[in-house]
């Protein structure tokens, strides 16, 4: 019995695919195509578009707080850098709580703000309740950051 069944699958089966040949077979003979399909072939003869951008890097055609508004939470690394030195790991072993390292920043100068490893401003350490802070003296400019990647 259970070879029935196999054989009655089987027969279905052969009859779905005869059919499904049949319907293909029909429509490629009047031409006429599911729209679906033709939607999907159609697509694929078009030729990707690229969106347009303006000077300040917005897409022409669209405000500009639309586009901002899609990537304002997304979060960012931001590091104030004092200034950096390169030590040998023997003085690096040696460096004991109270030891001092010397940075090749100078007192009063601006330090660096960083974004994602990137300089965007620069700027002066200053004191609020007790917490440190900077407050920013220079922004950086796109096109002063272009010109320095450019180097």
């Amino acid at each position: 019995m259970a070879e029935d069944k196999d054989q009655i699958s089987a027969d279905d089966w052969a009859a779905a695919m005869t059919e499904q040949d049949a319907a293909a077979g029909t429509a490629a003979e009047t031409g006429a195509a599911d729209d679906w399909g033709a939607a999907l072939a159609e697509q694929a003869a078009q030729p990707a578009q690229m969106p347009v951008f303006d000077a300040a890097g917005a897409p022409t055609g669209q405000p500009a707080a639309n586009n901002l508004d899609m990537i304002l939470d997304i979060p960012v690394s931001l590091t104030v850098e004092l200034g950096r030195t390169k030590i040998a790991i023997r003085n690096l072993l040696q460096l004991a709580q109270g030891s001092v390292v010397e940075l090749d920043g100078l007192a009063g100068e601006p330090m660096s703000v960083l974004v994602n490893g990137t300089l965007v401003a620069q700027g002066e350490v200053v004191v609020v309740n007790d917490k440190f802070g900077i407050r920013l003296t220079d922004i950086i400019t796109p096109s002063e950051r272009i010109r320095k990647l450019q180097r």
